[in-house]
């Protein structure tokens, strides 16, 4: 099993520590990011990814290597502490410039085969609304099952985290990564996946944009062909 994970900070702490642990369990080959250190620029606007390509992002070079790993990945951790009630503003710079890889554009047919987790954590609040900002675009990608982990350490740091709830965390990502090795490798999307992606081929078959229009028709998607098995 490969495994990537999108940290939303640099520092190591609580939400790296959780992640880490789930990472473990899955066991098999890891690669991770951390945000801003491998990846810091703020997405411009221009529109090229979506009306040309995504290679004529200004940054499309030194975001590639992620892009990469999350393909190869049959798992995707996207890890983020809350800040004020979202994930950091790294994260949410980094998941901006994957806007060409919505279902209503041109989603990669692997993400329908994949799994992914959302974990976050906050001294106290804020952990739903943070899960929610990254489960939001593991769904539009295609993400087969999303799974997500919202803990409130009640601490600034994983040192000061009580062995109580580092126990109940130990037993949450045990279920979690029973749950994804159950699932791996026969994993399939949900309805909500499959209805929304009827919706967006309705609209590719009239269409708006060629290069989406093009990179659906390329793939048999505006016709009988789906991007996982049936």
């Amino acid at each position: 099993m490969k495994t990537v994970i999108i940290h939303g900070q640099n520092h190591e702490g609580s939400t790296c520590h959780i992640a880490r642990m789930l990472a473990g369990k899955l066991g098999g080959e890891l690669k991770e990011f951390f945000l801003p250190r491998d990846f810091g620029e703020y997405c411009c606007g221009c529109t090229l990814c979506f009306q040309q390509s995504e290679t004529k992002c200004p940054h499309f070079e030194k975001l590639d290597p992620i892009t990469k790993a999350l393909d190869e990945a049959d798992v995707i951790i996207l890890a983020s502490p809350v800040y004020v009630y979202h994930v950091t503003g790294p994260m949410k710079s980094f998941l901006d410039h994957y806007g060409w890889r919505w279902m209503v554009h041109r989603p990669d047919g692997r993400m329908f085969q994949k799994q992914g987790v959302c974990i976050s954590t906050a001294a106290g609040a804020g952990m739903k609304s943070a899960n929610q900002d990254m489960a939001d675009s593991l769904f539009f990608w295609g993400v087969a099952k999303i799974y997500r982990y919202g803990c409130a350490v009640s601490a600034v740091n994983w040192k000061s985290v009580s062995d109580r709830k580092k126990a109940e965390i130990e037993k949450k990502t045990d279920r979690i990564a029973s749950g994804i090795k159950r699932e791996n490798g026969r994993v399939r999307p949900g309805l909500k996946t499959k209805a929304f992606f009827h919706v967006m081929r309705m609209l590719q078959r009239k269409g708006w944009n060629e290069a989406d229009m093009g990179y659906w028709r390329e793939r048999g998607w505006s016709g009988k062909e789906r991007p996982w098995k049936a």
